[in-house]
């Protein structure tokens, strides 16, 4: 499993292709700190003191999500350093819990975090996590097992389930 680290440093980022979209990644010294969704209407969140390139942490990320993409990898061993509050941390290091092929919903979570009324709590700090499929906020679902909001959009969601095995896929209309 992935460990989350935090500390301050110089940031570098690349931008990959994936089967749900370009992505942008982002690393410190101290590990990977955002995977985000990029769309035309969705620009990239790229700060202005952070340097394009590459290093160690940025090539083993894009490998390993290869792999997840192929099939090949179920889970991530990076160093991980995503920044956040306390709260969001804990809801973070959740998520790493959640095997492939399987879903939770926010009361599920909220519940193993000693919180079960913080059903809300939880999903604000999953809308806020920045290493999407890393992290995989994807699996948490609604309680009636809906698909509700993802950073990457429904259809994404959707894809990442699928790709999984957690939901069964979408019936093609003309298949």
């Amino acid at each position: 499993m992935s460990q989350i680290r935090l500390k301050d440093g110089p940031i570098t980022y690349r931008h990959i292709d994936s089967p749900v979209g370009p992505l942008l990644l982002a690393s410190g010294d101290d590990g990977l700190r955002l995977i985000e969704f990029e769309a035309p209407w969705h620009p990239a969140a790229i700060d202005a003191r952070w340097q394009p390139g590459d290093n160690a942490v940025l090539s083993e990320t894009q490998k390993q999500l290869d792999q997840y993409f192929a099939g090949t990898r179920r889970a991530f061993d990076l160093p991980l350093a995503p920044h956040g509050t306390a709260f969001q941390l804990q809801c973070w290091r959740t998520l790493a819990l959640i095997p492939w092929g399987q879903t939770w919903s926010y009361g599920q979570m909220a519940r193993h975090l000693g919180q079960a009324s913080a059903m809300r709590a939880v999903g604000a700090a999953n809308g806020r996590n920045p290493l999407p499929i890393v992290l995989p906020c994807h699996r948490v679902i609604g309680a009636d097992g809906s698909l509700t909001g993802f950073g990457g959009g429904l259809p994404t969601k959707r894809f990442l389930l699928e790709l999984e095995g957690a939901i069964a896929p979408a019936n093609d209309l003309f298949g």
